[in-house]
């Protein structure tokens, strides 16, 4: 059966003069609106006073310490020798090139100095922001296949894609698996989990933990990064960094259950 054609979506949704707005830039500009809405959801739901200015403020430091870790972390774990040679790409988020687990770090300096400053529990804050994580995750990985890039290893499925740039041969849509797993299915767990308060670092845990699961599994389908191919035999660094968020996410929510039947 013959590979599907790449749909050949523009990667720049609009172009006013100079001003392009890429479905990469949307996709996280909505993500980061609809984690925002979702916070302020289980905050009022968790009972935790939060306002209307306080879920801003913790929103844009989510912006800041997601962008610069993610991309700091591309830059280093993925990005090869290109951006030193030419560091001005660096800035070229727009571009793609960004790394959950940078993004990840970053997300969680930037909650630990905002927790600091709202006198509020640092893993109490981190589930409130955890919720709403997997519509970024999600919608990251539709413009990753819109920008025809992080294909999958070649297939005879009848739903293999041919990617620009990546030959003749059809491929996995590895992007719309994540999609589908880190953003759809995490989302709708982590949902059914937020509808009561859970001891605090338990969201968290689960984020971490289904995410880690998710992320190895589908890596088995996706092409390694071509600068750095597999780390050994069939690793891949995906995996290899998604093994430590599976080892903390099972241990957080192992200390947040054994914690609450310690006070009952």
């Amino acid at each position: 059966m013959a590979a599907l054609a790449f749909p050949n979506i523009d990667p720049v949704l609009v172009r006013i003069g100079p001003l392009q707005i890429h479905w990469y830039g949307l996709a996280y500009v909505v993500g980061f609106i609809a984690a925002g809405l979702i916070m302020r959801w289980c905050a009022r739901r968790w009972g935790i006073t939060l306002t209307d200015d306080d879920v801003i403020e913790l929103v844009l430091a989510a912006v800041v310490g997601v962008v610069i870790g993610s991309r700091l972390g591309y830059v280093i774990i993925y990005g090869g020798s290109q951006y030193w040679r030419h560091p001005a790409e660096i800035l070229a988020v727009w571009d793609g090139g960004m790394s959950f687990h940078g993004g990840l770090a970053g997300i969680l300096i930037a909650c630990a100095i905002e927790a600091k400053r709202h006198q509020m529990s640092f893993l109490r804050l981190a589930d409130l922001g955890a919720v709403g994580a997997p519509v970024g995750f999600g919608l990251g990985r539709l413009a990753n296949f819109i920008n025809g890039e992080l294909w999958g290893r070649p297939t005879t499925l009848p739903w293999a894609v041919v990617f620009p740039g990546a030959g003749p041969a059809g491929r996995h849509p590895s992007q719309l698996y994540e999609a589908f797993l880190e953003g759809a299915v995490l989302l709708t767990v982590l949902l059914l989990l937020a509808r009561r308060r859970r001891p605090e670092g338990e969201i968290l845990g689960w984020l971490l933990l289904l995410y880690g699961v998710f992320r190895f599994s589908v890596e088995f389908v996706r092409q390694p990064d071509p600068q750095l191919g597999f780390i050994a035999a069939w690793l891949t660094m995906g995996q290899l960094l998604s093994i430590p968020l599976v080892i903390l996410g099972a241990w957080l929510v192992i200390r947040a259950r054994r914690l609450a039947q310690a006070k009952r």
